[in-house]
């Protein structure tokens, strides 16, 4: 286990209220208080604020926008492959670029790392609660050879000092967008939140070396600095290191909620998914999404739910979820 996964004692009367984090169906102007917001898709709006970045992931169904917003004054700015927004204690910086200026998969992640540590060990909000990475071809290559393999050991390598304490949840999916394109952000604030392990999984970082050079360096789970939010890592039908039940989208749902389960029972939230636990779902195979919708109306009907079409760093998986449980 990292330094700092283990539990630890904070103040919440200290904390910054989370951002909320909501799904809108209508492009709308950001406010004051938008720390971030995304399109997702080609067909998404495209504006200059530093605060707005569209998503190389194609939506499934009506398309939706994710906003997030605290209760302060935001600022932000640009600096190259890099923009930024903060405000109520918290930070957005975000990274996109092309593979080809950087010399392949592993240097990009390398360098796009690098800018991100870089800029977070200089500011306040220095403690990374969560991280998202998409880039296309993720399963392409075999063996040590993978992207997402390749893109494993750039990443470790670009961290430097900053996820010392522990890594953070995160999320990595194959996007079918723009070729060459790596997108990385991340939500960031001034105090430590507390990293969240499955016992039905292995730590990602404890894989075996069947899963390449460098195994994967997140958390499952983030519980925010005030303990009243899980920022939840993709999830998948992952038990112990092994995948399950390949090729079954109804089972492999199954499995994925069992584990969602685990970690509200682990973090010592209230179960069940429910209006405030808005969720994104990855979907591999465009096709599957009725079978997805069908199992969200059984097990899932108040969750706010945004769906993708994206590839899960595993071939054999068909689908991931992440996202948030509010306590209240």
């Amino acid at each position: 286990m990292p330094p700092g996964s283990e539990m630890r004692e904070r103040s919440p009367l200290t904390a910054p209220p989370a951002p909320t984090v909501t799904y809108r169906t209508l492009p709308g102007a950001l406010s004051r208080g938008t720390l971030a917001a995304f399109g997702f898709g080609r067909q998404a709006a495209d504006h200059d604020d530093p605060r707005w970045l569209r998503v190389a992931l194609e939506p499934l169904g009506s398309g939706l926008e994710e906003v997030w917003e605290v209760d302060a004054e935001v600022t932000c700015g640009r600096d190259g492959d890099l923009r930024w927004s903060r405000g109520g204690g918290w930070l957005f910086v975000a990274v996109e670029c092309r593979e080809s200026d950087h010399g392949g998969t592993e240097a990009a992640a390398d360098h796009a790392y690098g800018l991100l540590s870089r800029f977070v060990a200089a500011c306040d909000e220095r403690h990374v609660q969560r991280i998202w990475n998409y880039l296309d071809a993720i399963n392409e290559g075999s063996g040590d050879d993978e992207r997402y393999k390749r893109f494993c050991t750039g990443r470790i390598r670009g961290m430097g000092d900053v996820f010392a304490q522990g890594f953070p949840a995160a999320t990595a999916i194959g996007h079918h967008g723009d070729p060459g394109l790596l997108q990385v952000y991340l939500l960031a604030t001034d105090r430590p939140g507390t990293r969240v392990e499955n016992p039905r999984q292995v730590s990602a970082w404890r894989y075996p070396r069947q899963y390449g050079r460098t195994p994967p360096s997140f958390a499952r789970a983030t519980l925010l600095p005030a303990d009243d939010v899980l920022a939840i890592s993709g999830t998948a039908a992952v038990v112990g290191h092994a995948s399950a039940h390949a090729g079954d989208m109804a089972a492999q749902l199954g499995e994925t909620l069992r584990n969602l389960d685990m970690l509200l029972v682990t973090s010592g939230l209230p179960a069940g998914f429910d209006r405030l636990a808005p969720l994104k779902v990855y979907v591999r195979h465009p096709q599957d999404e009725p079978v997805v919708r069908a199992f969200a109306a059984r097990h899932l009907p108040d969750a706010p739910l945004l769906l993708v079409h994206g590839d899960i760093c595993r071939s054999e998986l068909l689908v991931e979820i992440d996202g948030w449980r509010y306590r209240a």
